[in-house]
């Protein structure tokens, strides 16, 4: 199997909904876990987190890139400068260790028959 991979766009918006299905890949995430405050995460679940999801996504915001075996998409990594992942600038224990710019993954996520 050889994978590509598509950085994620309002083009292919449709394959990131078909991957991370009705639950939003896990209870409700659709990959926002990080991106908030747990009380504004917790709080929507679901439908409201794709809704912010899809709204990074139209702002085109540095998200991650979705995998694809063909056509198919099987897989998905999100990464963005640690800034943009407010629970991480917010952790005591994931606290930065210097002033240096980096870049975070915070998510790595495939379909049920590719893991």
């Amino acid at each position: 199997m050889k994978l590509t991979y598509k950085p994620l766009t309002v083009k292919n918006w449709n394959d990131f909904e078909t991957l991370f299905g009705e639950r939003g890949a896990c209870g409700g995430c659709w990959c926002m876990a990080w991106r908030l405050k747990s009380s504004l995460f917790e709080k929507q679940k679901g439908n409201g987190n794709k809704r912010a999801m899809k709204h990074l996504v139209e702002n085109k915001e540095q998200i991650g890139v979705v995998a694809y075996d063909g056509k198919t998409p099987v897989g998905w990594c999100s990464f963005a400068p640690r800034e943009k992942y407010l629970r991480l600038e917010n952790s005591k224990v994931l606290s930065p260790v210097d002033d240096k710019a980096v870049w975070s993954i915070t998510c790595f996520f495939m379909a049920k028959d590719y893991r």
